[in-house]
């Protein structure tokens, strides 16, 4: 079945369709997708995979034997047969009440963030950054605007560091690693495939990984030695919403807040390009 029709028809019912073509261990995730198709669009293939009652690699199995590219293609396909949380609660309004109200959630998920994250995974990562001779920043899609960030403001505070906007730049420089150099995965899903490619090359290399991602219990978090969960309040799953990193953001920024050190800036004199480009400023 080509992709295009198949993204025509209703998920449900190209299940009912393939069900005898599927295993055994696949049959048990499309009961469970058939019984709970609601639950299942909030879970990632981890989480899916925990309810069935199978491996994770089960669950992508199934979607590629019914047609469908990925887990992630078969999730929001199903999201819009049922309608829920296609477009978000999308408000149009002049109100003042609004933008408190939508401020007023940002900063309930930052206190999220903070009440989740592991105080001593975020000291560890700091104590491994800061003794890296260099760190290796990976991400694909419309994350990588946050590894050109992380790489920017870790240059201010004298840390050396890769980032690129292709998976070929950042594997090069994976590949040509040394054995005091990390690698920082950004992944929200903690599921793509490049990121966990760049992740395998660097555990080859004896690199240490640390991993930014909303999701512990991903491929990419599994794949890590530290964890640095960007997950706020739980909610339904919106992949409007997915698209923003407001969250990520906000566990990044503190990461540098933690590494923000006078003494190493002043040593590594990472402040004099502010300096040189001073003149450039008002």
């Amino acid at each position: 079945m080509e992709e295009s029709n198949i993204l025509k028809r209703e998920v449900l019912s190209v299940m009912r369709e393939k069900y005898e073509t599927l295993s055994l261990a696949e049959r048990k995730v499309a009961d469970f997708v058939v019984k709970n198709p609601y639950k299942t669009i909030d879970c990632n293939v981890a989480n899916l995979a925990k309810l069935s009652g199978v491996s994770d690699a089960t669950i992508v199995r199934m979607c590629h034997h019914i047609g469908y590219t990925g887990y992630y293609q078969f999730r929001i396909t199903l999201a819009r047969d049922i309608g829920k949380n296609q477009y978000g609660d999308i408000k149009v309004s002049n109100s003042t009440d609004e933008i408190e109200v939508l401020f007023r959630e940002y900063a309930e998920n930052m206190i999220s963030i903070g009440k989740r994250m592991d105080s001593e995974t975020m000291w560890n990562c700091v104590r491994l950054i800061r003794e890296c001779s260099m760190a290796h920043i990976i991400a694909v899609g419309n994350t990588v605007p946050l590894s050109q960030y992380i790489g920017f403001r870790l240059g201010r505070l004298g840390v050396r560091s890769s980032f690129g906007l292709s998976v070929e730049y950042y594997m090069n420089h994976i590949n040509l690693a040394e054995s005091k150099d990390i690698l920082i995965a950004i992944s929200m899903s903690g599921a793509s495939k490049p990121i966990l490619m760049g992740m395998e090359l660097a555990k080859e290399k004896g690199l240490k990984c640390i991993a930014i991602t909303s999701y512990e219990d991903s491929p990419v978090a599994k794949m890590a030695d530290y964890i640095l969960l960007s997950r706020g309040k739980d909610i339904s799953f919106n992949y409007y919403k997915d698209y923003a990193h407001t969250n990520m953001m906000a566990t990044i920024d503190a990461l540098l807040e933690f590494l923000t050190n006078e003494d190493f800036i002043r040593n590594k004199h990472a402040d004099r390009p502010e300096i040189i480009l001073s003149e450039y400023k008002v």
